[in-house]
């Protein structure tokens, strides 16, 4: 480029546009001028004072937009700078235009033709549009010749921005203010990449997220942006359409994909790890379950704070940033070893006193019988059902997080120690099964485990396999378990028949006490046969 070329893209920096309108007549001539003379588009960002914060080139058919993530101001308002720039065909705004104006929130963007000997042509300019469709977003408005655009810019803007507040607000009235899109990326088949967003839909719905669109695509995972960057536009202006302010991955997220998905986008950035883990936020009611949450909140988040990004306010007072961990999620790294190791320590005293507590159940000689499955598979309610309890029972996945022991009375004046325990769930995440080790110690004093399964749920035999890894990897998997098809009612009756043959499993109704018979004999086998009398006696 020639130095005279250079003199006059600087001087344009120290031009004023009124800011009554999209551009002044002296500001685009100067555009134009220029544009012809490099034969490169040539534009500016102007701020709503009508000051030029940025001058951009680029190439013939597009122009190089700068970093803007400073100039981000919520999902309520727009970044409030408006791209001016130039087309040297007089071709309309192009999908690259479109795509910077949704991404970046731009007031609004104009392209100005560049006509014969370097005069500004017809301006073409489009805005953002609550509530637009998904093939449209914006909003054209008519073309017009520099000296004949309108002169209401500012009150256009103020308009536009108090709709869009009204648009929001009435979405949050009608599903609540935690609105998300749904991605799944894999080279999984579909069927398994459709259970696998199926279970973060009902993550989601028990993390109290109101899912307003799920996508899933085929592809191996990017190591920046996890999904593909043209999928990923397309994601961000679907969310700015349904007032969605969290985009939650069905994965674990590296440090470094955080970090490029905040830099690119304002929505807020989760993945699965975090819904689990706000889940049991939400649940956590004793102090030792309020301790083990933070633990696998900070161990989660320990990795993640090795460079300061905006990713992590986000995070605060909202989805992935809720619990007793909630304000100590951005301390420094020194400081989040030092609770961590507090933590631990606490931990490790509850521990103790839980085992002193077992040690006195052992010594009364009672069998202690386990109940463990699936999350959500109905293990709360049968130990309600079989014991006369009221233990909290919700329809929503990480009801139970602390163990619930109860005493079960036999008609042949026999009792047991029936305990309910968190369930579990695929890929559980590893920090969270660290940080709750002192409340699945319980099960290494069980007698019996009895292995809870939906039998009315499609992945029955998934959930199995999944439970049965957990109990291999907590090296239970040697001990006896009595396995219970729950939901049989629901369940379709020649699947249920297969299940029950395939796992020589008790079919059973935890809400319908009549149909505990059969179980309630099997224990009393399981428990009381002759070998393991004799084992007791050793």
């Amino acid at each position: 480029m020639k130095p005279s070329s250079l003199r006059r893209l600087e001087r344009l920096a120290n031009r004023r546009s009124k800011s009554e309108a999209i551009v002044s007549p002296e500001l685009a001539r100067a555009l134009t001028e220029v544009s012809a003379e490099i034969e490169r588009q040539v534009g500016v960002l102007i701020d709503r004072r009508g000051h030029i914060r940025f001058v951009m080139t680029g190439d013939a058919r597009s122009v190089f937009l700068p970093d803007l993530s400073d100039h981000r101001r919520g999902r309520d308002r727009l970044c409030g700078l408006r791209l001016v720039h130039t087309h040297l065909a007089g071709e309309p705004l192009n999908e690259d235009d479109l795509t910077d104006l949704a991404l970046l929130r731009l007031d609004l963007v104009a392209a100005v033709e560049v006509a014969e000997g370097g005069l500004p042509g017809i301006v073409r300019a489009a805005h953002l549009r609550p509530g637009g469709t998904e093939d449209e977003p914006y909003e054209m408005l008519p073309p017009a010749r520099v000296h004949d655009l309108p002169q209401d810019f500012p009150e256009m803007i103020q308009a536009l921005e108090a709709e869009f507040g009204r648009y929001r607000r009435a979405l949050a009235a009608a599903d609540g203010p935690d609105r998300a899109i749904l991605a799944h990326i894999s080279t999984q088949p579909a069927t398994r990449a459709q259970d696998s967003i199926d279970e973060l839909s009902e993550l989601a719905r028990s993390a109290g997220i109101t899912v307003v669109d799920q996508l899933t695509q085929r592809r191996p995972v990017d190591s920046r942006y996890v999904m593909g960057k043209g999928k990923l536009k397309q994601t961000i202006i679907r969310a700015m359409q349904l007032g969605a302010e969290a985009l939650v991955f069905d994965m674990d997220l590296s440090p470094s994909q955080i970090q490029h998905l905040a830099n690119y986008t304002d929505l807020k950035i989760l993945d699965r790890t975090q819904v689990i883990l706000d889940i049991f936020a939400q649940h956590a009611q004793t102090r030792e379950g309020k301790l083990q949450v933070e633990l696998a909140q900070l161990r989660y988040m320990q990795p993640r704070l090795s460079e300061k990004h905006t990713a992590l306010s986000r995070l605060t007072g909202g989805i992935g940033g809720r619990g007793p961990g909630e304000t100590k999620l951005e301390i420094d790294r020194r400081r989040v070893k030092d609770r961590i190791a507090l933590l631990e320590r606490e931990i490790e005293k509850l521990g103790n006193r839980r085992e002193l507590r077992r040690r006195r159940r052992t010594q009364k000689d009672l069998p202690i019988v386990s109940i463990v499955g699936y999350t959500n598979a109905g293990k709360s309610t049968l130990l309600n059902n079989l014991t006369s309890s009221s233990v909290a029972v919700e329809n929503a996945l990480f009801a139970t997080l602390n163990p619930v022991s109860r005493r079960l009375r036999f008609p042949e004046e026999r009792e047991i120690i029936l305990t309910d325990t968190v369930g579990f769930i695929r890929d559980l995440p590893k920090d969270l099964m660290a940080a709750f080790r002192t409340t699945l110690e319980e099960l290494d004093q069980a007698d019996l485990l009895i292995h809870v399964l939906d039998a009315s749920s499609p992945q029955v035999e998934e959930q199995y396999e999944t439970v049965r890894q957990v109990l291999i990897e907590l090296d239970l998997h040697r001990k006896p378990v009595l396995h219970i098809l729950n939901k049989a009612d629901a369940a379709d009756p020649e699947v249920l028949r297969g299940l029950t043959r395939h796992y020589q499993g008790v079919p059973i109704c935890a809400l319908d006490t009549d149909s505990f018979g059969p179980l309630l004999e099997a224990m009393k086998q399981t428990l009381w046969q002759e070998s393991y009398i004799a084992a007791q006696a050793h």
